[in-house]
């Protein structure tokens, strides 16, 4: 009998890792509590509270007692941008798989922007291998020009996970056409509130700080304009999940709030740690679209983020390479990358100095976006891998090593320390976890 024809059976997970009063957060709506948690040789998450002591006991482990450590569901990212994901030297599917493993991320959604835009079934081939998942968003228009729609059923029927837009609104008509159309009202139709042709090809949204400072300014209504056209369109046909992609501003947040719509939205990590008066002029970070607001715009978005007014955060990963790094700034492409300071910075910032529970900050980071993508919500269950152990007391040097991400407009510089580390997770071998 040949080899192909031969069932391979798994090999059954042995016990390795025994821990005992851990701060656990099993889903949603759960607080934390204090649990034992075993954990076999493949990163496999064996038994979970009593059972887990019983197994260790059985296999003659000896307890590891970390009260300060927390064991969470692995982070999903509902739209990131890969626009070459085999031959690029910025970013590909295999730097990128360990990149967000990483950082936490266990799923990650891609939106169909690139050389090949996601358009037909047949450029819906991308996948990773499990525990982590790729998704997939469909394009809304033929080429992502937004002139012509796309096959929208065949699409989703082949696998998308939505449908998206590029990084401005379409033209109302085809969204109108879209929603007409019926053919995703199950699926999400991810659109950016944005209008580039009022933007004036600003660097930093108008404030008093981007005033004083001299920077090139985006006004406010690039935003507002765009969105009030999809609230609109969510009023009117509430029956279609509409998500609006990185909302930035305050002003955006009101007419959000005053609508009463069942608009979602998501918003980009970096606005929600950085602004225009805190930012080093030398830093990275001002590269982005949207553009950075001020103080005012962060705390809303904070605040609209905690109340659930915006849905989930978004790594929103934009790669690129060293050269186009050197560029000036207002002749380089947008964007930033870096799926691995995301919770350890945002954890600093609105669970360490804030008031945000950790229950909350995963709601942002992981049930949230699992409701943009339309998934049921990641929880901790045995036999799983999605899990990561976080330390938030930890410090440590970025970037990790090996180095993930191939991309050189990461958000931090080489050297920068951080608080707060991912000791383990089972989306990667035991042997790189990183257990004093």
């Amino acid at each position: 009998m040949g080899e192909s024809s031969t069932a391979r059976l798994p090999v059954p997970s042995e016990p390795l890792l025994w821990l005992q009063q851990l701060s656990v957060l099993r889903g949603p709506d759960q607080a934390p509590r204090r649990d034992d948690a075993l954990i076999g040789d493949d990163g496999t998450l064996l038994a979970l509270g009593e059972g887990a002591g019983q197994q260790a006991h059985a296999a003659g482990l000896t307890p590891r007692v970390e009260p300060d450590w927390l064991l969470a569901p692995t982070l999903v990212d509902p739209h990131s941008v890969l626009e070459q994901p085999l031959l690029s030297r910025a970013e590909t599917l295999q730097s990128l798989t360990i990149a967000a493993a990483q950082g936490g991320y266990g799923q990650v959604a891609l939106l169909p922007w690139g050389e090949r835009p996601r358009d037909h079934p047949e450029a819906l081939q991308l996948q990773w291998e499990p525990p982590q998942q790729l998704h997939l968003w469909g394009s809304l228009s033929l080429g992502d020009a937004g002139l012509e729609l796309s096959p929208h059923g065949e699409l989703l029927a082949a696998g998308a996970i939505g449908l998206a837009a590029a990084a401005e609104l379409p033209s109302p008509n085809l969204l109108q056409r879209s929603v007409e159309l019926g053919e995703a009202t199950r699926q999400p139709l991810l659109i950016a509130p944005r209008q580039r042709s009022l933007s004036n090809a600003g660097l930093v949204r108008e404030r008093i700080e981007a005033l004083r400072a001299g920077w090139p300014i985006d006004p406010v209504t690039s935003e507002t304009l765009p969105l009030a056209t999809l609230i609109s369109l969510q009023q009117g046909h509430p029956q279609q999940q509409l998500v609006a992609m990185n909302l930035s501003t305050r002003e955006g947040i009101e007419a959000l709030a005053a609508s009463g719509s069942n608009l979602q939205a998501t918003v980009h990590w970096w606005h929600l740690l950085q602004d225009s008066s805190s930012l080093a002029p030398t830093a990275r970070g001002w590269r982005l679209e949207p553009p950075l607001g001020g103080p005012a715009d962060r705390l809303a978005l904070q605040q609209a983020l905690q109340s659930g007014l915006i849905t989930a955060v978004a790594v929103h990963h934009q790669a690129l390479d060293a050269e186009e790094q050197l560029l000036p700034i207002d002749q380089r492409g947008v964007g930033l990358a870096g799926h691995g300071p995301v919770l350890p910075l945002l954890w600093h910032a609105l669970v360490d100095t804030g008031d945000w529970s950790p229950q909350q900050l995963w709601q942002g980071l992981c049930w949230g976006p699992c409701t943009v993508l339309g998934l049921p919500p990641e929880v901790l269950t045995p036999g799983s891998r999605r899990w990561l152990l976080f330390d938030p007391a930890a410090r440590w040097t970025w970037p990790p090593a090996p180095r993930g991400s191939l991309a050189a407009n990461l958000a931090l510089p080489e050297g920068t320390t951080l608080t707060g580390l991912i000791r383990a997770t089972g989306l990667l071998v035991p042997s790189s976890w990183q257990l004093p």
